[in-house]
């Protein structure tokens, strides 16, 4: 615990048994209470080392996409009582020891939200995103900056920390399951005027880290651009958006998933 929070850290996973421990033995277990995966119907062993570990693991029987996936992850952090849900990637792109930053910032109750942001620290770069990546990343974080009137250094990142009351507030359940859902989740807390921060993470490109291909990526940022452009007709009041409806699904929350 944090200043006598419950901290959950959640994870995500799809095939990331390679670089699954040496994620878990980084993180700092002297405030995290407990950790969560989902796996996303993985074709390796995922699952079974996450269990071998002592992870609470729930494991999809079809793949739901990693929206689909989040919410999964959300839904049981908040069930299991967590006041701050930390999410991490099992790939090792993240640096886990930033966790206690993190968590601090939102239990300081200056943020709701908070980033870890591969950009503030300007190594990107050299810790091997791809130049098309950084362009795209560049691009549609001014782009998001402009339409949502905030300005962060990038809206891009898998590694996020989240305020008990965001997620109860955001009807994510009228998100996308895919990748998209990150994006999504973030111009609703804009929205929904909760306040996000951000904290210069390094990040780590290489062949087992998880990484969405070419396709895919144009297909996200096409997501995105249509993100930023719902936003901005629900603000001037010209066509509304379920994402953004205070009426809309939120998750659903009760007894723990085994």
């Amino acid at each position: 615990m944090l200043h006598d929070k419950k901290i959950i850290v959640v994870m995500p996973a799809y095939n990331a048994a390679r670089t699954l421990e040496t994620t878990y033995r980084e993180i700092p277990f002297d405030i995290v209470d407990e950790v969560i995966l989902v796996d996303d119907a993985s074709r390796d062993d995922t699952a079974a080392k996450a269990r071998e570990l002592g992870i609470h693991t729930i494991i999809h029987p079809r793949n739901l996409g990693y929206g689909g996936n989040q919410k999964t992850c959300y839904q049981e952090a908040l069930t299991r009582g967590a006041d701050v849900v930390v999410m991490l990637h099992p790939d090792y792109q993240y640096s886990p020891r930033l966790i206690t930053a993190m968590a601090s910032m939102i239990l300081s109750g200056h943020y709701d939200v908070v980033l870890g942001s591969r950009i503030l620290g300007g190594d990107a770069l050299k810790g091997g995103m791809p130049l098309y990546k950084y362009i795209a990343n560049r691009f549609l974080t001014l782009v998001e900056n402009m339409a949502l009137g905030v300005k962060l250094s990038e809206y891009h990142t898998g590694y996020r920390a989240f305020a008990r009351t965001v997620l109860e507030t955001l009807p994510l359940e009228e998100n996308s399951d895919d990748f998209v859902f990150d994006n999504e989740l973030l111009a609703q807390a804009v929205f929904f005027g909760f306040k996000i921060g951000e904290v210069s993470c390094p990040t780590k490109y290489f062949d087992d880290a998880s990484s969405i291909n070419f396709r895919r990526s144009v297909i996200y940022g096409l997501g995105v651009l249509s993100t930023s452009a719902r936003y901005a007709l629900q603000k001037m009041g010209i066509r509304k958006s379920r994402i953004f409806d205070p009426e809309g699904r939120r998750l659903r929350t009760g007894p723990s998933s085994r």
